[in-house]
């Protein structure tokens, strides 16, 4: 038999606060609030590569190199890829885990995107990385 009967033990914290940032499933209110983060600072990293391709274009590899090679462009590089490749892993999961309704499915599609997400930065990052120290060298 459920016991129906109100919490009577006392607390400080109003009824709100215990319920506070627990959705349905009580909990994913993290995941929101960083995706939508992501998804803000995207916008101005996005435009700085956009910016940084422009100046590269039609420019010999050397002159292409030394414009990565500096620290303030390799940094917008480097941040611009942490976060679009974390914002497609945490986009893609959700697409999973609302369409996909066998739960092993579920699960090796989950960890196939998070697999390859890390493949798709780690190997821009690399990228970045080699060319700009190959350039100070």
């Amino acid at each position: 038999m459920v016991d129906n009967r109100p919490d009577i033990r006392p607390s400080i914290r109003t009824a709100r606060a215990r319920v506070s940032g627990l959705g349905a499933a009580h909990h994913g209110t993290r995941e929101w609030w960083l995706h939508r983060v992501t998804a803000v600072s995207n916008v101005p990293l996005v435009l700085a590569f956009v910016v940084i391709v422009a100046l590269m274009a039609g420019r010999p590899y050397p002159e292409a190199a030394a414009l990565v090679s500096h620290p303030l462009v390799a940094i917008l590089l480097i941040l611009g890829v942490l976060s679009v490749t974390n914002h497609m892993r945490m986009g893609l999961q959700i697409v999973i885990e609302d369409y996909v309704h066998d739960k092993g499915l579920k699960i090796a599609a989950v960890i196939a995107n998070t697999f390859y997400c890390v493949v798709v930065a780690v190997a821009c990052l690399y990228a970045i990385v080699r060319v700009s120290l190959r350039a100070l060298a």
